[in-house]
């Protein structure tokens, strides 16, 4: 699918990091694009810098979902691409100091990551599906979702982190398999280490210590490479139904 003015896009997470990349990029192709993200503040300014519109949307919501894709609708109409970076990642261990992993904690993440990516691509489907195909091959739209190289290679600390994105993963599949026939790919990329605000916040030896630990290259990977290959997807309609690791050959050590 070519992105164009003609084409509408919501990134979640938009507001800052691998979203915020994604999002720049796109409009910056041309695409129409809205933001979703808890930060308003920073997310307006994201927004304005772009030329595009922003929702606060809690992506575990169905409801706050439903009322941010209507907010995008109106301003631009129904997206032909949908784009969920939106994700937390709190630490706990199986059991920690003698105590079981706090439950709420661990279905919290399951709910923000799995739960909110699967309602928005569901939601932003529903959509989709109604709308007139495009291009030869009779496309009506592109959902991208995020996962990670945690997934197989989840570290001490990261069971429910690891298990929500595993389970992003996991819907790739069947998702591209249930909207097949109504035109609409789903892929996934799974990037490893990458300089998002979370990363970028720890002390400058640490980053040089985790990047050392990429075989090639050798460094924390940068949100707009992340970007570059969520817009070639966009663009090769051969990929689908594929989870893509993003990573420089890294496997995750157990801590």
């Amino acid at each position: 699918m070519e992105i164009t003015g003609d084409i509408a896009a919501v990134v979640t997470g938009g507001a800052s990091g691998l979203g915020e990349a994604v999002a720049r990029d796109l409009a910056a192709k041309g695409a129409r694009v809205a933001l979703f993200d808890q930060d308003g503040t920073r997310g307006e300014a994201v927004a304005d810098e772009i030329g595009g519109i922003f929702a606060e949307v809690d992506v575990s919501d169905p409801a706050s979902v439903a009322l941010g894709l209507q907010h995008a609708r109106q301003a631009h109409g129904v997206a032909r691409i949908c784009v969920n970076c939106a994700g937390i990642a709190p630490a706990g261990k199986t059991v920690g100091k003698g105590k079981a992993h706090d439950p709420e904690v661990f279905a919290r993440v399951i709910r923000v990551n799995l739960i909110g990516t699967f309602l928005m691509a569901s939601q932003s489907a529903e959509a989709m599906v109604a709308l007139e195909p495009i291009g030869p091959d009779g496309a009506r739209g592109v959902i991208v979702n995020t996962a990670s190289v945690a997934a197989w290679d989840g570290q001490m600390g990261q069971a429910a982190y690891a298990a929500s994105k595993a389970g992003v993963a996991g819907l790739c599949l069947p998702m591209a398999r249930d909207l097949a026939r109504d035109g609409v790919r789903v892929v996934a990329v799974a990037p490893g280490l990458f300089g998002t605000p979370m990363l970028r916040g720890l002390p400058e030896g640490v980053q040089e210590s985790l990047g050392a630990q990429v075989p090639f290259p050798s460094r924390l990977g940068h949100p707009e490479e992340f970007a570059s290959l969520v817009a070639h997807i966009i663009g090769n309609p051969m990929l689908n139904g594929e989870t893509i690791r993003l990573d420089g050959a890294i496997r995750m050590a157990p801590r």
